[in-house]
C-alpha cells in the first residue's frame, strides 16, 4: 500500500507523519518534543493537532505508554460528525436513516450468501428471543435483538465505511430514543417480518427473504417518532 501525494493535502503535519508510519508497521509515536524537532513544527501546534487525531480515534494517548497509532476505524469521525449535525436539525437523522436503508438494501443479497450456519442459528435464536419478549408479562423491548439481527445479516461486509455507517445509525438511533417504542401490535409486525427474513434465508429463498427485510424497512420508515415507554420493561 502507498499514500498519494494529493491525499495529504488536507492532512496537518502530525496526521500526515503517522499515516506515513502506519506504511511501516510502527504502532509507537515518539513524544511530541521529539516530533517538534523531526518536523519543525512547535509543540504546541503539534498538540492541538494530536487531539484532534486522538478525537478520531487515529492514535491512542496513555501516561505510562505515550503515544500509539490505532488501526483506521471510521466509526468515531462518523459518530462526531452525525452527532453534530443531528443535534443542529433531526433532519439530518432522517437523511442519515435514509442512506443506511439504501446501504442496507444494497448490501442484503452480497452479505446473505456469504452467512455460515451458526450465523442463521443465530438469526433463529434472536427472533426467538425477541419473540419471547414481546409476549412476556409484561412485554419487553427487544432492542438489543434488533441491532444484533441487523449486525448479524450484514457482519460478512467487508467495508469499513460500510459497517460504521451502520454502528453509528444504532448508536443514534438509540441516543435519539427511537428504541423506546410502546406499541406493541408494532412490534409484533415487525418481528414478524424478522421471522419471514430468517425463515428465507434458512430455506434458501434468498429473493423471499429481501422482499421481507424491504417490508420490514417500509413500516419502520412509517413508525419513526419517538414515544417514551411506560408499557415495556
Amino acid at each position: 500500500m502507498m499514500i498519494f501525494a494529493n491525499s495529504t493535502n488536507h492532512l496537518s503535519e502530525f496526521l500526515r507523519y503517522i499515516a506515513e508510519k502506519s506504511l511501516s508497521g510502527e504502532e509507537r509515536i515518539p513524544a511530541l518534543t521529539v516530533l517538534s524537532k523531526e518536523l519543525q513544527v512547535s509543540v504546541a501546534s503539534l498538540r492541538e493537532q494530536l487531539e484532534v487525531a486522538r478525537v478520531l480515534g487515529f492514535v491512542e494517548v496513555k501516561p505510562k505508554t505515550g503515544i500509539r497509532w490505532l488501526p483506521y476505524c471510521f466509526t468515531p469521525t462518523l459518530l462526531l460528525s452525525a452527532s453534530y449535525a443531528i443535534t443542529i436539525s433531526s433532519d439530518y437523522f432522517e437523511q442519515f436513516r435514509d442512506m443506511r436503508n439504501h446501504l442496507e438494501g444494497a448490501y442484503f443479497l452480497e452479505s446473505v450468501a456469504k452467512l455460515t450456519k451458526n450465523d442463521i442459528d443465530q438469526l433463529n435464536n434472536i427472533v426467538l428471543r425477541a419473540e419471547e419478549k414481546i409476549i412476556s408479562r409484561p412485554p419487553k423491548l427487544p432492542h438489543a435483538e434488533h441491532r444484533e439481527f441487523h449486525a448479524i445479516i450484514f457482519s460478512k461486509i467487508q467495508n469499513p465505511f460500510v459497517q460504521s455507517i451502520f454502528s453509528v445509525y444504532w448508536d443514534i438511533y438509540e441516543y435519539q430514543g427511537y428504541a423506546i417504542i410502546n406499541d406493541l401490535d408494532y412490534l409484533k409486525r415487525v418481528w414478524h417480518f424478522h421471522r419471514l427474513v430468517y425463515e428465507g434465508i434458512q430455506s434458501g429463498n434468498i429473493p423471499y427473504a429481501l422482499e421481507a427485510f424491504l417490508e420490514h424497512k417500509n413500516l419502520m420508515i412509517k413508525n419513526n417518532k419517538s414515544i417514551p415507554s411506560q408499557t415495556f420493561e
